[in-house]
């Protein structure tokens, strides 16, 4: 059994740690391991070695075993927070969370783990996101902190708090979630004098310290580089001596994006238990191997509970929502299916009450497209400020500001279009998501699943759509295998070839829409995606010339450039791509617009003025409305003609090199990740 488990391993937990930081070295588990298509249990799980291999596992086939004893009792426990003063919770937390922040009952989660957190005792817990487990661990946290020191409890009590005597630190896996978390956190110490702070990636590092050794610190929520960083700085004079309690949230998250050294680096350089009687509280959606080897090392295991808050019954948001796979034609389909997928879900919405409103996320697979689609979106009817929805972009580049902003907009907003790289697949909380739009095929399954997760919580309805590329169906097939995708072909967007074939009314609006946002985006924007697509998905499940093929149709056929971006020399060479028909190597010539000329209305080119309808670049004049004349898009073979460059500058840091770190930039940070599946897909 789990607990057991860890008990029979306690002897072992140096072995336990060697082994964390042989992870972070280890080759992600499925480029190294076969998933094959039997389920495990909990059973599997609990009795595990250090030695077997364990693949991940979903909620639902985990919670199929429980041992008496070693879960919480789901009677006598405490369901209202009005009732948490029977567990000792102080006055003002309960005052806090009931007319502060306005809770009665709690969930699930909540419930299950409080009880025995406020016990003291270490916890393993395994939840969802989106079930209110911030809470779960937060009331505890607060709690033990002001039982060793009463003073905290009122506002202007004792008021010495010191950033070299912290006394409880929660580890998030994202700097959003971290802010979400402290956010929580702060909310719940305004009527005390617990001091609470963050330290996240992407922020100023000196402004955080600065903040801590003015204002001191109970409680740290970090980013695990960042804290770190900061812990391993002797100039930081940042320190927890006498540390009560440790969070890790989304442990399994943590670990997948690398996090395992930097763990192992803060346990090292926090009080050992033998030391600080320390409460460890350790939260993971999914118990593969690696989150069992991290609990063996920071938990007491003769002193901790094990705690299920999922149902049996209780299926996962992949095996409950209706998901939906649309086959395009080219990538060229991209951008008009999802404003089809967007212009019918705000109709449906608009036609039955009963219906969510349309908030959506998009996922792409690279920031270089989150950014370009965030650009020509914004110039769609969607975009429009007056009768269209916000559109908002997250992604790595962003400062972390701008990040912030956007996730605070979108989780504000009834109805909403959220561009996203994989940075919100993971922990983020949106309610009220109606869709989850996947563009591309997903790195790995786990990604998939993740990202599905985003729609269909808190009991609400939700539905997942992905794109591909035609040539991108076999290898779905085998990557996603058994989840219950159903092929939709109710999308007239996916399969019209522009300039070819005779289109509907709505569909010609579709296409048009997505040719105005193209032409107001700057172009090197498109050589970024183009460059970042090949990086990405070259020799990965695509043969290179299928690969060209499908985004040179984008370049010509959606955007009407009479031919691809280049391919630097050095780039082609490193890669194999001299020969390969299709590929045009050499460099293009930068854009001589200032930034932001063309969007403030002036000439293309720089050679001209006038109306837009006139002549384009200079070059040559064509129609720029219509779609069956005129030299746009693609839909004759007329070319876009002219220089352009600008649009206005973005936020965050660009890289400096296209082709070094942009070139393939996977926003998450790790390779991809195939598993090889037995089973038949559903589609």
């Amino acid at each position: 059994m789990f607990k057991a488990s860890l008990q029979r391993h306690a002897q072992l937990g140096n072995v336990a740690r060697r082994q964390i930081a042989a992870f972070a070295l280890r080759p992600s588990r499925s480029q190294s391991l076969v998933i094959s298509a039997p389920r495990l249990s909990q059973t599997a799980i609990r009795s595990n070695t250090l030695c077997q291999v364990i693949p991940r596992f979903y909620s639902a086939e985990s919670a199929a075993v429980r041992e008496d004893g070693n879960s919480a009792s789901r009677s006598g426990r405490v369901t209202r927070f009005s009732d948490l003063r029977n567990l000792g919770v102080d006055e003002k937390i309960v005052e806090a969370l009931t007319e502060g922040m306005g809770y009665e009952t709690m969930t699930d989660v909540q419930s299950l783990t409080i009880n025995p957190a406020m016990k003291g005792v270490d916890l393993v817990a395994q939840a969802k996101t989106g079930t209110g487990k911030t809470l779960a661990f937060l009331i505890p946290v607060f709690q033990r902190v002001i039982n060793a020191q009463p003073e905290l409890a009122r506002r202007g009590g004792y008021r010495n708090a010191s950033s070299e005597d912290i006394r409880a630190i929660i580890l998030s896996p994202t700097r959003e979630l971290a802010e979400q978390i402290g956010v929580e956190a702060k909310k719940l110490a305004r009527g005390t004098s617990v001091v609470v702070q963050t330290a996240v990636g992407g922020t100023r590092k000196r402004e955080a310290m600065y903040n801590m050794q003015r204002n001191g610190c109970h409680i740290l929520v970090a980013t695990p580089g960042r804290l770190q960083d900061i812990l391993s700085d002797p100039d930081a004079r940042v320190a927890a001596p006498n540390l009560q309690a440790l969070v890790l949230d989304e442990a399994d998250r943590m670990l997948d994006v690398g996090f395992a050294d930097a763990i192992r680096e803060i346990l090292d350089l926090l009080p050992p238990v033998q030391q600080v009687d320390r409460q460890t509280l350790l939260f993971s959606a999914t118990i593969p191997k690696d989150v069992v080897h991290l609990a063996k090392s920071m938990v007491k295991t003769n002193n901790f509970e094990f705690v299920q808050t999922i149902s049996p019954e209780d299926a996962p948001t992949h095996e409950r929502v209706p998901q939906h796979v649309v086959a395009v034609n080219g990538y060229e389909n991209w951008f008009p299916a999802i404003l089809e997928i967007a212009n019918k879900g705000i109709e449906k919405a608009s036609q039955d009450p009963s219906a969510l409103p349309f908030k959506a996320i998009v996922f792409f697979s690279n920031t270089a497209t989150v950014e370009y689609a965030n650009q020509v979106f914004r110039r769609t009817s969607l975009g429009n400020r007056r009768f269209g929805i916000p559109i908002l972009d997250i992604h790595s580049r962003l400062t972390q500001h701008a990040r912030t902003r956007n996730a605070d907009a979108f989780r504000r907003a009834k109805s909403a279009i959220l561009l996203s790289s994989d940075v919100t697949a993971r922990g983020m909380d949106f309610p009220g998501v109606s869709h989850v739009i996947q563009v591309g095929l997903p790195p790995d399954r786990d990604q998939y699943i993740h990202r599905i997760g985003r729609t269909g919580r808190a009991g609400n309805s939700g539905e997942g759509w992905l794109i591909l590329a035609e040539d991108e169906i076999r290898e779905a097939r085998a990557r996603l295998s058994g989840l219950p995708i159903q092929p939709n072909n109710s999308l007239e967007t996916a399969k019209h070839v522009p300039g070819q074939d005779q289109a509907s009314q709505e569909v010609a609006r579709h296409f048009e829409e997505i040719s105005q946002g193209y032409e107001a985006a700057p172009r090197r924007m498109f050589r970024a995606v183009y460059n970042a697509l090949l990086g990405q998905k070259m020799g990965r499940y695509l043969r290179v010339e299928d690969l060209i093929r499908l985004m040179n149709g984008w370049s010509s056929k959606g955007l009407g450039w009479p031919e691809p971006p280049a391919v630097p020399p050095r780039v082609a060479a490193n890669r194999n791509l001299r020969g390969i028909p299709g590929v045009r190597i050499g460099h293009d010539e930068e854009d001589d617009e200032p930034r932001g000329f063309a969007s403030l209305g002036g000439s293309r080119s720089g050679f001209q003025s006038g109306p837009r309808s006139g002549s384009r670049g200079g070059f040559q004049s064509g129609s720029r409305g219509s779609f069956q004349s005129g030299s746009r898009g693609g839909f004759q073979s007329g070319s876009r003609g002219g220089f352009q460059s600008g649009g206005p500058r973005r936020s965050g840091r660009p890289s400096e090199d296209p082709f070094g770190s942009r070139f393939g930039r996977r926003d998450d940070g790790r390779g991809d990740r195939r598993s090889r599946i037995d089973t038949r897909p559903s589609f």
